[in-house]
């Protein structure tokens, strides 16, 4: 039988900010971390995927410990990205409602710093920070955390690889008699190391039912593509989706920017979403991605971190992954909610290898399927191009005089003629382009 909020202790001025967001069962970690951070003195490691709940699972009891007659910054919550910052906050001014004496302060980098260190002069009890901004506050002497009792750690696996120095900063400027609260979605070594030096003995560790963690509602595939087809089987593939979302994953901000390019020629509603664009437009790009007017995201590992869209039908791994745990980051934006999901990876020849270890060390199962044949792609190809022609806006500049003439010569045709017509023609500049290379070779001599 599933428990309730209230049979791990949490009060009644949560509960009723719960109902109200519609929450009313714990998900499985929620139920595992709640009463071991309300009811123990320990640090707590706790291991969940993206989207099993993990905000609530130390957001609530958090709140709930805070001291409201202690004006002093009591709690700080560390996350990688602003996006997932933004949604940490967010989350817990909505779990906060009925608790209006607990002041929480957002402290992110890329938007100006003034206004959040006007901010942090009002009584705070709890920051939500991204490590860079929270170390400018600290050298500005902006914001003082020596009193602090709860540090937070969400998805501190990126944080541990990506921010590493910044992360070393703010645990030296904090007390060591405090608790840590450490959430990833796998127990790498690197995190084992910063369990080991940051944290103290005495942790607890929990963990989300192996069935959720291992991704749950998610379909794992792979295809095996030879280098030069890649970029015509993705959109195939993205052609099959037409009308859902989904992310495409890439490794560097070059391959994101060459492949969003590429799928903007090609007619499709993308954006490209990494760190080096400036925080206004990664907010305009993820602000249309929610709202639905575009409805594909090529982005970076990091830069993806904080997505919590609900209807993302697929993610691609355009790029296998490096570590496993980038791998449960990005298959983890799909199947949210109870939903089902696709997480799609493309290969080449040589990488198939590298599919045994993501199964073995995540307990999953990927299921290959076969690339499109080169009649659909070719098919794929001449439906993007029709795309292309129905999207491409009038050229005014072409004088009325001549347009009367081209309109002339096709005054006698059908829709369905000129169609044919049109089309026709595609086919026949295509394939003169596939033959012409054979064509072009001189003639042996006899």
């Amino acid at each position: 039988m599933s428990k309730h909020f209230s049979d791990l202790g949490i009060n009644a001025e949560l509960i009723q900010s719960l109902a109200e967001l519609k929450i009313s069962v714990p998900t499985d970690i929620q139920e595992k971390a709640i009463p071991v951070i309300l009811n123990k003195k320990d640090d707590v490691v706790a291991i969940a995927k993206t989207g099993t709940g993990k905000t609530a699972a130390f957001g609530l009891p958090l709140l709930q410990l805070i001291d409201v007659e202690d004006t002093n910054i009591q709690a700080v919550i560390l996350a990688p990205t602003r996006e997932l910052g933004q949604q940490i906050y967010a989350n817990l001014v909505d779990f906060s409602k009925h608790s209006s004496a607990i002041s929480i302060a957002a402290t992110f980098g890329g938007i100006p710093i003034k206004p959040q260190i006007e901010r942090l002069t009002e009584k705070t009890h709890i920051i939500v920070a991204t490590p860079g901004r929270l170390v400018d506050l600290i050298s500005r002497g902006a914001v003082n955390i020596k009193t602090l009792k709860y540090l937070v750690l969400d998805e501190a696996d990126e944080m541990v690889s990506a921010l590493k120095t910044d992360l070393d900063i703010i645990i030296k400027a904090i007390p060591k008699a405090r608790r840590t609260f450490l959430f990833t979605a796998t127990l790498s070594g690197a995190i084992k190391q910063l369990v080991q030096n940051y944290m103290s003995k005495h942790v607890v560790q929990v963990e989300a039912d192996m069935e959720t963690l291992g991704h749950q509602g998610i379909d794992h595939q792979f295809v095996v593509v030879e280098p030069i087809e890649k970029l015509e089987i993705l959109m195939h593939f993205l052609n099959s989706k037409a009308g859902q979302r989904g992310i495409i994953f890439c490794k560097t901000k070059a391959a994101v920017n060459k492949l969003a390019k590429n799928l903007a020629i090609n007619k499709f509603s993308s954006g490209a979403l990494h760190g080096s664009l400036s925080q206004g437009i990664r907010d305009r790009i993820m602000g249309q991605f929610r709202e639905g007017h575009i409805s594909i995201l090529v982005a970076t590992d990091l830069a993806a971190r904080g997505i919590d869209v609900k209807d993302i039908s697929y993610v691609v791994n355009y790029h296998l992954p490096d570590t496993y745990e980038a791998y449960v980051h990005r298959s983890g934006r799909t199947a949210r909610a109870g939903a089902k999901g696709l997480s799609l990876t493309v290969l080449q020849e040589e990488e198939v290898i590298d599919i045994d270890g993501f199964e073995d060390e995540l307990g999953i199962t990927f299921k290959e399927i076969k690339k499109a044949n080169a009649q659909s792609i070719e098919d794929n190809n001449t439906l993007l191009w029709a795309k292309k022609i129905f999207k491409t806006k009038p050229n005014r500049e072409v004088s009325e005089g001549l347009k009367s003439e081209i309109k002339t010569i096709f005054h006698h045709l059908t829709k369905e003629e000129l169609v044919d017509k049109i089309l026709a023609n595609y086919l026949l500049q295509t394939q003169s382009k596939v033959e012409k290379p054979e064509a072009s070779k001189p003639k042996k001599k006899k």
